[in-house]
């Protein structure tokens, strides 16, 4: 049975109106954009305080590695226990993307960002009373593992929040959030010992909670589990607090699109039959890629230990200034990445990423090869590598970072986005848990030279892989997206400018997701 079969029965019991009445007349009333847009805003600005926890969380070891690595630290730790701290974190994210799905789609998107914030102060306390490496481990742990469970519901949130025309550059907002808490430890880290950096981590945690308590749930799982009033009220909330007479339409369109996911639109099918489809696998193998373009690509490294490479360049400022200039490039590519991206599309912006990032690692390589053979001065040039780096961090942010977490919310199909977007993210931090586990190894076996060379053909592979495998998904529905990777249509270009125009239009009365008029064979 579909909405449309339940002609004007009370929402209170159930149901959804067909026609919703003001004053006697059947009316829609014209809301600005900035309306419509702000409620939007604020809701995933509420969500990405919970990156920025998180974020926070991945920068801490930049400044933890080399406090404990100081002849006068209070906590004593071998090397190889400087390598499981740069990336103990990182292993355990795996373990709570696994779970996120399933616990996102049982407890609803905001409540499971609420319950994420405890364990994140819980880590902090910790980090702060520590007295030896193992309690060192154990925050850590903690920290990765509660990151892992956040990646499902504010994947989806975005998704489920915002319409088409505000989606990729709300999305892109996810890792800037995250930056920003990675460019907090890094400034903070350098006035303030990292215990007291500690105690003011708990700070966002408890930002995040608050703000949370006040933000609407996702009205697709709302509608998922039947609680049509609510979702009626999210809606209304969400559009720009506006009356049910304006989101009655969309409201219905939410409904079908929950039930078609969960019933399989009358084609009863295992749930895990979803991850044998084209419109599965095709963008997973994108993800992927992504993401160890992204990992192996040098950005990961360089952002944990960039204490370690600005002091083996001989940066000519001191290192932990130089770090934070580093934080600086990643925020403003984060930034200009946030502008931008609704302009240039994914593709553009992406080849511009990969290919700065890795023409700066190159020449990082040559730069430090002649350095090592004494065939150039490297007194008079030693801002040249500096200078790269920092421009590394910049190229990198400015796309690869941040496009495959924008993907993630966009490119897999309704049914199973909560589980498909938490395994996803899973690879990311495999892939980055293995590249700083290994670094230090890597440089004592192939100098620094060979690694930064190393980063740069992954990137030049990248660049290639990318090329062929990325559509244009900006400014396109998820329906569109999902009909690409279903043979449907092809997205390889981004909409002309009157097609944009048509679709901001249309997005004002249709929702975030779109049903899918035809059940996929893939």
């Amino acid at each position: 049975m579909t909405v449309a079969d339940i002609p004007d029965v009370d929402i209170r019991h159930g149901k959804i109106n067909s026609s919703v009445e003001s004053n006697g007349t059947n009316e829609k009333l014209e809301i600005s954009k900035l309306r419509q847009a702000l409620p939007q805003i604020c809701a995933v600005s509420a969500k990405n305080l919970l990156l920025l926890t998180f974020g926070s969380t991945l920068g801490f070891p930049t400044i933890l590695l080399p406090a404990l690595q100081r002849d006068d630290s209070d906590i004593f730790v071998t090397r190889e226990e400087i390598t499981w701290i740069s990336s103990i974190n990182l292993f355990m994210v795996p373990l709570g993307c696994l779970i996120s799905g399933p616990i996102s789609h049982h407890l609803g998107r905001k409540r499971t960002m609420l319950i994420a914030n405890i364990p994140f102060i819980t880590a902090w306390v910790i980090f702060y009373f520590a007295k030896s490496s193992p309690f060192i481990f154990l925050a850590l742990a903690l920290t990765g593992l509660t990151g892992g469970l956040c990646e499902a519901p504010v994947l989806t949130y975005v998704a489920e929040v915002t319409q088409p025309h505000l989606r990729g550059m709300l999305s892109a907002t996810s890792s800037m959030a995250v930056i920003i808490g990675v460019f907090s430890q890094l400034l903070i880290g350098s006035l303030v010992d990292w215990r007291t950096v500690a105690l003011i981590n708990l700070t966002y945690p408890a930002m995040c909670f608050t703000a949370l308590c006040f933000m609407p749930e996702s009205p697709y799982w709302l509608t998922g589990k039947d609680r049509l009033k609510e979702a009626e009220k999210a809606l209304c909330w969400l559009r720009g607090w506006v009356k049910p007479s304006y989101i009655t339409e969309e409201l219905k369109t939410v409904y079908e699109v929950s039930k078609r996911s969960i019933n399989g639109d009358e084609k009863k099918e295992s749930w895990w039959k979803i991850f044998g489809k084209r419109t599965f696998i095709s963008p997973f193998i994108l993800v992927t890629l992504a993401f160890f373009v992204s990992a192996f690509g040098g950005a990961a490294t360089l952002q944990t230990f960039a204490v370690f490479i600005f002091a083996s360049m001989e940066a000519p400022l001191d290192k932990y200034t130089a770090t934070v200039f580093l934080g600086l490039a990643e925020l403003i590519g984060t930034a200009v990445c946030v502008v931008i991206i609704h302009f240039s599309g994914k593709r553009i912006i992406s080849f511009v990423s990969i290919g700065g990032t890795g023409l700066c690692f190159l020449t990082c390589a040559i730069y430090d090869c002649l350095n090592k053979f004494e065939y150039i001065d490297a007194h008079i040039y030693t801002w040249v590598p500096t200078t790269l780096l920092i421009s590394s961090a910049f190229f990198s942010h400015m796309g690869i970072r941040l496009l495959p977490w924008i993907l993630c919310g966009e490119i897999f199909p309704a049914k199973g986005r909560s589980t498909a977007t938490g395994a996803a993210a899973c690879t990311s931090y495999i892939f980055a848990s293995i590249i700083n586990k290994i670094f230090l190894y890597m440089v004592d076996l192939m100098y620094l030279w060979g690694t930064f060379l190393f980063y740069a053909f992954v990137n030049i592979f990248g660049f290639v892989a990318i090329y062929y495998l990325l559509p244009e998904t900006e400014g396109r529905t998820l329906k569109e997206i999902e009909d690409h990777y279903a043979g449907i249509e092809n997205l390889n270009n981004k909409p002309t400018k009157e097609v944009s125009k048509f679709k901001e239009k249309w997005a004002v009365s249709n929702p975030a997701l779109v049903a899918d008029d035809l059940e996929s064979k893939l």
